[in-house]
């Protein structure tokens, strides 16, 4: 079955950081007209870093802003593994300082007391998501939808309702949360956000057929999913 995609190609990592800011900006002013809030859930990694400088230059009311994370590790805020520090420290600067965050991670080293007590903050947050910003590691993982995770076909599932799950694969190093693919497909914006050749071919052989998480989460969206793609 085709996955329903729109791909946008630049020639360098600067002019798509740039680009998909805006994007994002626009999607978030939009949702605040209508609605009178922004809720976005970001990524984390590497990839982003630049992105997220972009994004908190933006001139939209981010005092009217909600951000999440797609997924974390059970780590402190202060470890340099937090995806809650990547974005305290490339997103919420400037503007985008007056944005409410909130974490994934509330302390709890269990993972189901974890997620309980993320689904318990999550919940009260005005879904569906506005925008969702996903990137994709070289094995074809996107969220923590790890290949070898014991409880994939779970957190692939369209249970929208489960809302954050934890995962213990061991291709993860840390145990982490995720949120269910369910909640990410729901999204009015969901970007694809990838950099280099390696990742470029892992995707397409995931949309030539492949069963990897990353073909899974594109098949799930309710909408078609925007690659962001630079050399």
């Amino acid at each position: 079955m085709p996955v329903a995609h729109e791909w946008h190609v630049f020639a360098s990592r600067t002019e798509l950081a740039q680009t998909l800011a805006k994007t994002i900006a626009g999607r978030l002013s939009e949702a605040i007209a209508k609605r009178g809030a922004g809720f976005i859930a970001v990524s984390g990694g590497s990839t982003p870093a630049l992105l997220f400088a972009e994004l908190s230059k933006a001139a939209i009311d981010w005092s009217r802003v909600i951000v999440t994370l797609i997924d974390e590790r059970l780590v402190p805020p202060t470890s340099p593994r937090s995806n809650a520090k990547l974005v305290a420290d490339k997103l919420l600067q400037g503007p985008a300082a007056a944005a409410t965050f909130v974490p994934l991670y509330h302390g709890a080293d269990d993972g189901e007391e974890a997620a309980a007590l993320a689904r318990t903050a999550l919940g009260r947050l005005p879904w569906p998501l506005d925008v969702a910003v996903l990137g994709m590691g070289g094995d074809g993982h996107t969220a923590s939808f790890f290949p070898d995770a014991p409880n994939l076909a779970e957190l692939l599932a369209a249970d929208a309702a489960r809302l954050v799950l934890p995962v213990e694969a061991a291709s993860a190093g840390e145990h982490r949360l995720t949120l269910t693919l369910g909640k990410i497909a729901e999204a009015g914006l969901l970007a694809l956000h990838i950099e280099g050749a390696e990742k470029r071919d892992v995707l397409e052989r995931a949309m030539g057929g492949e069963k990897l998480p990353i073909r899974a989460a594109m098949e799930a969206s309710l909408r078609p999913v925007k690659i962001f793609w630079a050399e």
